[in-house]
């Protein structure tokens, strides 16, 4: 994983803007009865849900190492990111897609939907400064990759979530500003209904693609590509070694488990051959200091 990227501060940064935002969405659906509005406030409450949950996964994830967990526990931080993707798709999705059918079939007008549309705004501005924070841990690690490339390379679950999160929050108020808008210049409540609807088939879509990712990572991926191809470069470089037969990589959270078999120079002697693989193993610990467990295998075939 890329060091830099600071997950905890970009998480910290959506709890305190969905917090708001749920508080202030809820009193305007209340208010008004706008069914877009309050698919809204469920989306602001399941992600500062969320976002909790991905705080304790990563105090969960710096567990250390025991009888039973001989590797550590870093892999839960994506165990929770998963649920916070569950989540998503049934308190937020599957909850709007409901609010918008029962509005489709018992249409009622909207009550002042001007305020509506101003804590709308407030809500779109809070939520841009959120995804503004995210984006930039985001740059922090992405390499000059896409967007789309880092989403589907990254190894830091929390900030793929919380990134995913952002995009749908952002998309969502604008879909539900469009619906209320839509709503007020026609006189018509369908508008609104069928904006709630749109809000959960995107939650749900969200859902599913940072679900995909993450189980991806549950299974258990090694270090984005990028990150193996410099490591297998340092050791290739190293003049100790001849030649690499296998470098193995399991990403656990922000840390790393690396397994080497490799092919040493004739060194003369036990002693060196030792110093030689330990020279070795701390130039991959100073280079890649989220490795966490190296083990180094010398040998003479493959």
């Amino acid at each position: 994983m890329a060091q830099g990227a600071d997950s905890v501060k970009t998480i910290l940064y959506a709890l305190a803007a969905n917090s708001a935002i749920f508080l202030a969405k809820l009193a305007a659906a209340l208010y008004t009865g706008s069914g877009a509005m309050m698919a809204e406030a469920v989306h602001s409450l399941a992600d500062a849900g969320n976002q909790g949950l991905l705080l304790f996964g990563h105090k969960a994830a710096k567990s250390p190492p025991s009888p039973d967990y001989p590797l550590g526990r870093g892999k839960e931080i994506y165990f929770w990111s998963f649920i916070v993707a569950l989540i998503l798709f049934s308190m937020g999705g599957l909850f709007s897609l409901y609010e918008g059918w029962h509005k489709l079939h018992a249409a009622e007008p909207l009550t002042r939907p001007s305020i509506a549309l101003t804590v709308l705004i407030f809500a779109i501005a809070a939520e841009s400064l959120s995804l503004w924070g995210c984006i930039r841990e985001v740059n922090k690690e992405r390499r000059g990759r896409s967007y789309l490339r880092w989403f589907r390379e990254t190894r830091n679950s929390s900030l793929l979530v919380v990134f995913g999160e952002d995009i749908a929050a952002l998309l969502g108020l604008i879909f539900a500003a469009l619906a209320i808008s839509a709503t007020m210049i026609t006189g018509n409540p369908l508008f609104d209904a069928l904006g709630t609807m749109a809000i959960g088939v995107l939650l749900i879509l969200v859902a599913f693609f940072i679900g995909l990712e993450v189980k991806s990572l549950l299974v258990g991926q090694g270090v984005d590509p990028s990150t193996k191809e410099e490591m297998l470069a340092l050791l290739q470089n190293r003049p100790e070694i001849h030649t690499i037969y296998n470098m193995l990589t399991l990403q656990m959270g922000d840390d790393v488990v690396l397994a080497v078999k490799a092919k040493m120079h004739a060194a003369g002697s036990e002693e060196q051959m030792v110093k030689n693989i330990n020279a070795c193993e701390a130039a991959l610990r100073a280079a890649f200091p989220q490795v966490l467990w190296l083990f180094f295998e010398p040998d003479i075939k493959e």
